[in-house]
């Protein structure tokens, strides 16, 4: 029975340890403080749950997006500079240059070892808010990790659910969805990640899969909290669902 082994660092960021491949999402090793972004100040709250010295070395990093400081801060970015591939958004790599391969929806590529272990790894669409809110956001994007001994890992990215998040399900049959939550706020009422609705929604697309929440701590955008997933899918029926990470501590999930 396949396993996959998620590590929690803190926001949206985790190590992901399956078919004997490691990879990192979003990577923020910054300690605390302010983030000024054209629209926006953000802050962050707390420390990495682990640095990136104790995490070591991975075979990719999956960036959501380049562009907001909670999902790619300064260390995080002098981490992933050093692997040896960042899969990111097209305007993303344009960006980042280097190792920085960008995808759109629906693009795959393979990451490959010597014992000739392949994992896939697919773009999935993601909408960083309400509709119409991209010229604010700027792309993102999800990723689908697959292979022939594995079933599919979701990485939902920032995102709210909408029609390209039920498009990924109506085409991955996933055992585990990493679901960026915490309804974030960050210009007046309106979420820019998912918020427990949203979470619901995605568990009811995605019947058969273990639901992991990250982004949802240590930033002083977000309006909900872990406590408000876990409330939420035990009053809907759902609790045996849904996984609750403790930072720092490699937590087994089985690939069923």
């Amino acid at each position: 029975m396949t396993q996959a082994r998620i590590t929690l660092i803190g926001g949206p960021t985790a190590l992901i340890e399956v078919g004997g491949f490691r990879l990192l999402t979003d990577p923020t090793f910054d300690g605390p403080g302010e983030y000024k972004l054209p629209h926006v100040t953000l802050k962050k709250l707390s420390q990495p749950a682990l640095s990136p010295e104790q995490i070591g070395a991975v075979d990719a990093v999956l960036l959501s997006h380049d562009q907001h400081a909670d999902n790619f801060d300064h260390a995080g970015k002098g981490y992933a500079v050093k692997a040896p591939k960042i899969f990111t958004t097209r305007a993303g790599a344009q960006r980042l240059g280097g190792n920085a391969e960008g995808l759109a929806p629906g693009e795959s590529t393979n990451l490959k070892k010597p014992d000739g272990s392949i994992l896939t790894v697919t773009a999935t669409p993601a909408r960083h808010g309400p509709a119409g809110i991209e010229p604010l956001s700027g792309d993102v994007i999800g990723f689908v990790l697959s292979s022939a001994v594995v079933r599919p890992i979701y990485i939902t990215g920032d995102t709210v659910w909408y029609d390209g998040v039920a498009d990924v399900a109506s085409r991955f049959h996933a055992a585990l969805v990493l679901l960026f939550a915490g309804a974030a706020r960050t210009r007046g009422a309106m979420h820019l990640t998912m918020d427990v609705n949203d979470a619901v929604e995605t568990a009811h697309a995605f019947p058969h899969a273990t639901i992991v929440p990250l982004h949802y701590e240590g930033w002083a955008h977000f309006s909900q909290s872990g406590d408000d997933v876990v409330q939420t899918f035990k009053a809907l029926g759902l609790g045996d669902r849904l996984k609750l990470l403790q930072p720092a501590v490699p937590t087994a999930i089985e690939l069923v």
